[in-house]
């Protein structure tokens, strides 16, 4: 097995770990205290929101320049003085925001500024990690990587929660652990750079300044910085937490990671695709590139909807066995209606945003996902400030942003490449999903939830393996098939 396969099967697996760990959390063990979870899970988005304002496009550099500093081994020197103008980019991000309250004293009153202690230490050190996460992903090693990535930050909120609720320690010590998770994951990104290349920091400017590389080092920094806007889900825990409060972001929180389950069949797919989207496109074979596009749509699509179908059934049972506050996830069972519905739609339109990024016009992905976070904080302020939907008017915001964003990119790839990820067995898959849906509600309930919860979604498989068996929409065989799982299995 090659060194990417290799790394692309741990990658996967590391992947599936964390997000199991995140989602057993979210369900069994946060909504004991939706108000303290809320602080933990507006701590981080936010400093995740402001971090490109600090690293502005740097790490994209790192990758996108890496091989030409390489033959002139002066890619210690980029490393380094990427690491410096980040600081100092730190430094007088700092000043702006101390300086903010002063000129508009309400800054203040923010949720952002009571807890700068913890936000801005936060920032910086998510910046400094972003820029060796970049760096190393150049030598093809993106497993420990994924480990900093994906599990510390679940670690961080698992076990400060578990110290502040189960062990009645106090708030500074839950968060004291909390940084130190992501301090540990500082240490531990040096310590494997240094492992694959010693580091040997050095901040003489000559090279940049030869020939004007600087000017392109910062241009493509630029575009790179543009292209991290769009992050709808650090946004609106942003805003919940400053105009709805702490519990409202737990319960956000807790939703999405229900929610994040019909995204799975998405998870690593895009490592798979990414190779063969970028042949067709440099071959200019554009029947192969919208054969495949709806394919692997349409199997996103299918998927999904089987997961969300078994979500909807089992949402009102599985509430029953959540923790004391799971009776007010019940309250919000519509945000998972809605905003399922748009992650759906989105799974439907297959990897359309990474045809764009991966052909030549890849500025116009930057432009929409600038238009996806405008129409994001636009409608989240709209529904916070003028209705009384609360967690359903975010819901309706992302679902209203995110759809437009996916038809946006579809209308443009049909102009621009003459492909679409929508095809007519999507409507059988809606069709056969909802009647599935529909006759397992109106079926009679036991006393048992626990019954309930396990024959309701076990109803909705069958109907849907019974209506895909006559239509044909998706090979399931394919992935029952014994030869199929034993290759997957075989490592040599």
């Amino acid at each position: 097995m090659s060194v990417v396969a290799r790394q692309g099967f741990k990658y996967s697996i590391i992947g599936y770990i964390g997000f199991l760990l995140g989602t057993v959390s979210a369900i069994f063990i946060f909504p004991n205290d939706f108000e303290f979870y809320g602080k933990l899970r507006y701590i981080l988005p936010t400093a995740e929101m402001l971090v490109p304002f600090v690293v502005l496009g740097i790490s994209y550099s790192n990758v996108k320049f890496f091989h030409t500093t390489e033959k002139a081994g002066k890619q210690q020197n980029m490393l380094s003085l990427s690491l410096l103008a980040v600081f100092i980019n730190f430094l007088i991000f700092c000043a702006i925001f101390f300086v903010l309250p002063y000129l508009f004293p309400k800054f203040r009153h923010t949720e952002a500024w009571k807890i700068k202690e913890m936000i801005l230490p936060l920032i910086l050190t998510l910046s400094l990690c972003t820029i060796f996460n970049k760096y190393t992903s150049n030598y093809k090693r993106i497993v420990v990587s994924n480990i900093f990535d994906n599990l510390f930050p679940k670690i961080a909120n698992l076990g400060a929660f578990c110290l502040f609720f189960y062990f009645a320690l106090s708030q500074k010590i839950a968060f004291a652990f909390f940084f130190g998770m992501f301090a540990l994951m500082l240490f531990g990104y040096i310590y494997y750079t240094n492992k694959l290349e010693k580091i040997q920091l050095d901040f003489n400017m000559d090279y940049f300044r030869k020939d004007g590389f600087w000017k392109d080092f910062f241009n493509y920094s630029f575009f790179g910085f543009l292209g991290t806007f769009g992050n709808y889900l650090a946004i609106n825990s942003f805003m919940i937490g400053e105009f709805m409060g702490m519990e409202e972001v737990g319960i956000y929180s807790v939703l999405y990671a229900l929610i994040s389950l019909i995204s799975i069949p998405q998870l690593g797919l895009f490592n798979i695709s990414a190779p063969i989207i970028n042949k067709t496109l440099a071959e200019g074979d554009m029947e192969e590139l919208d054969r495949f596009h709806k394919k692997t749509s349409l199997s996103l699509y299918f998927l999904g909807a089987v997961l969300f179908s078994c979500i909807m059934v089992g949402f009102p049972y599985l509430t029953e066995f959540m923790p004391k506050n799971g009776v007010m996830l019940r309250e919000y069972e519509p945000v998972v209606w809605i905003w399922g519905s748009a992650v759906l739609i989105d799974l439907a339109t297959g990897f359309n945003g990474n045809i764009i990024s991966l052909s030549k016009y890849y500025r116009f992905n930057i432009l929409v996902m600038l238009l996806l976070a405008g129409l994001t904080i636009g409608l989240n302020y709209y529904f916070i400030k003028n209705t009384e939907l609360k967690l359903i008017g975010i819901a309706l915001s992302t679902a209203i942003s995110l759809t437009t964003y996916n038809v946006i990119k579809i209308i443009f790839n049909y102009i621009m490449f003459k492909v679409s990820p929508l095809t007519i067995e999507m409507i059988f898959v809606s069709i056969i999903c909802t009647l599935a849906i529909t006759v397992a509600i109106v079926l009679p309930n036991f006393n048992n939830n626990f019954i309930n919860l396990v024959y309701k979604p076990a109803v909705v498989l069958i109907l849907i393996f019974i209506g895909n068996y006559f239509t044909k929409i998706f090979p399931i065989e394919d992935y029952l098939n014994m030869k199929f799982i034993k290759s997957v299995l075989k490592f040599k």
